[in-house]
């Protein structure tokens, strides 16, 4: 296990101090650099460096950006909300530096799912049934990771084979239970 302890910052934004979200940092008990090519490779990072090494992912309309002696979240609900998507992103830095030999580490970043063409096989019926206004809202989180395509009950199965096909090239995205 890479990260067994970490200290919790919570933070109100400087620019506008009377947001009702918060940031939160979570300082780790060691460097954590090493893990980070990994991370990037496993999780398709957003943006990703080696010097100075960081990897940066965009989930649920957060950014996660990990630093090698800290992971910091924004545009968090709450504290409750930090400590699910720290628990979460901690568990899974773990488990990526468990299977490190499975995973070719780098800092480049990986193509991603693009939302007009997720649309393309969507019903585009705007239905409302999957919970979002419109399916390309539902596509922006299907390709961020934060939907599967199975939430969209007009998705035809011919449609739903090609999108799994499409969705298929891409690195494993994110669940995080919020």
């Amino acid at each position: 296990m890479l990260i067994q302890n970490y200290k919790l910052e919570f933070l109100r934004s400087k620019c506008n101090p009377h947001t009702e979200g918060i940031h939160c940092i979570a300082h780790l008990d060691k460097d954590i650099s090493e893990v980070i090519p990994y991370l990037n490779a496993d999780l398709g990072g957003d943006k990703c460096s080696d010097n100075p090494p960081f990897v940066t992912f965009k989930v649920y309309g957060k950014l996660i950006t990990v630093h090698p002696d800290k992971i910091a979240i924004n545009a968090l609900k709450d504290q409750e909300e930090a400590k699910k998507v720290v628990n979460w992103m901690v568990r899974e830095i773990n488990r990526v530096w468990e299977q490190k030999d499975k995973i070719k580490p780098t800092y480049e970043v990986l193509p991603k799912p693009q939302p007009i063409e997720i649309l393309k096989h969507l019903p585009k019926t705007n239905c409302k049934k999957c919970g979002y206004p419109t399916c390309m809202v539902f596509a922006v989180h299907v390709a961020e990771g934060g939907r599967s395509i199975e939430e969209c009950p007009e998705l035809k199965h011919e449609e739903k084979e090609k999108l799994n096909s499409y969705l298929s090239k891409f690195n494993k995205r994110f669940q995080i239970d919020i």
